[in-house]
């Protein structure tokens, strides 16, 4: 099984953003020396939730500090780009790194993230739709021409695109809305846990019915899984430690999100997430945070591998990109977590059998 390491850039700590930045990046440097077969990062704008802009710019760094790990974007969110500079920062990023980027999108959540950028968040479904269309058709023609709103000119890819995105091109699907567009779209599945198994477990049975419609002679890429993950052999320092991280991380996000707000009832195709804010103003913060912590995986070495089995069986993953720092977590404890995981549960996982990530053919494209 492929086993990554993903980082959401999550700055809680007191020191300033240049020594953070330092850290992080030398820990994604620091996967590849590990061991570990990929690096992930998020986008997400303005705040201590996430100081990661630009995950393309950011994994053409990191491109060029390492040779031989997948790098991984969870995710580009696609309604805060011009689709044609999204297509050509994807080509790009491919050919600096030699073709190991693996694509992940997404359509954002965050009402200040939106709004910052100016963007209409009403527009966010039409303008996942409409851009992730566009991008990966140009992404395997070279060329992007079209679409309903942009009315894009015919214009050629320089560099052109050197190996399809097929195959290596995933979506997350927070909302159970958007799993028929992204099965449509030819896109794997790409779980970034926050929601109970038992709503996951629907949205892929979904999502296989309706790649069987529109792909009816071809398999959908096993998906990626990404959770927060804390690890130690002694398990009553790796549930205290795991609680008041994971809760600090968790605490966050409602913040970030506004999830607990009622702003999303009036969000043109966000109606899922005022059912979910419904759910979580009724059980409340505290218990929303506990059943948060129980998603992820937390404990000893063996009741990390046991959690990542349920996974395994739940979602037929082909791969993990666990988050080892967050919740303010001191960079110290963050790579003794990373290092105690990589020791005891790596190799179990890598010896798991999961189908690969398909290798990238080869286009051969003239021009446009």
């Amino acid at each position: 099984m492929h086993v990554g390491y993903g980082t959401g850039f999550q700055h809680l700590a007191d020191y300033p953003d240049s020594v953070f930045m330092r850290k992080e990046l030398e820990m994604c440097v620091m996967a590849e020396e590990l061991g570990m077969d990929s690096v992930w990062a998020t986008e997400h704008h303005f705040d201590s939730y996430s100081i990661s802009p630009d995950v393309l710019q950011l994994m053409s760094y990191i491109a060029g500090r390492t040779k031989r790990v997948k790098l991984g974007s969870m995710v580009v969110v696609v309604p805060w780009h011009d689709p044609m500079r999204l297509a050509e920062q994807i080509v790009l990023l491919d050919h600096y790194s030699g073709g190991r980027f693996i694509l992940g999108v997404g359509r954002g959540l965050a009402r200040r993230e939106f709004e910052g950028l100016r963007v209409d968040q009403n527009e966010g479904r039409r303008r996942f739709d409409e851009y992730t269309e566009l991008v990966l058709n140009a992404l395997e023609t070279g060329y992007m021409e079209g679409g309903a709103t942009v009315n894009q000119p015919r214009r050629e890819i320089r560099p052109r695109p050197f190996k399809s995105f097929r195959g290596r091109s995933f979506a997350a699907a927070a909302s159970a809305d958007s799993v028929p567009v992204v099965a449509r779209l030819g896109l794997g599945m790409l779980v970034i846990l926050q929601k109970p198994w038992a709503q996951v477990t629907k949205d892929f049975e979904l999502y296989h019915a309706c790649w069987k419609e529109h792909h009816p002679n071809a398999e959908p890429p096993k998906p990626f899984c990404s959770g927060f993950l804390f690890v130690d052999e002694s398990g009553d320092r790796a549930e205290e430690l795991a609680r008041k991280y994971l809760s600090a991380n968790y605490r966050e996000a409602l913040d970030h999100y506004e999830l607990l707000a009622k702003h999303f009832e009036s969000t043109k195709g966000y109606e899922r997430y005022a059912d979910m804010s419904k759910h979580l103003n009724k059980i409340g913060a505290d218990q929303a945070v506990e059943d948060y912590i129980q998603l992820m995986a937390w404990g000893t070495p063996q009741q990390v591998l046991d959690k990542f089995a349920k996974w395994k069986e739940l979602t037929d993953m082909q791969g993990a990109m666990p988050n080892f720092h967050f919740g303010g977590m001191p960079y110290e404890e963050a790579e003794r977590n990373l290092k105690c995981f990589v020791k005891h549960c790596m190799p179990e996982l890598k010896s798991w059998p999961a189908e690969s990530l398909a290798e990238p053919k080869e286009l051969a494209l003239t021009a446009a």
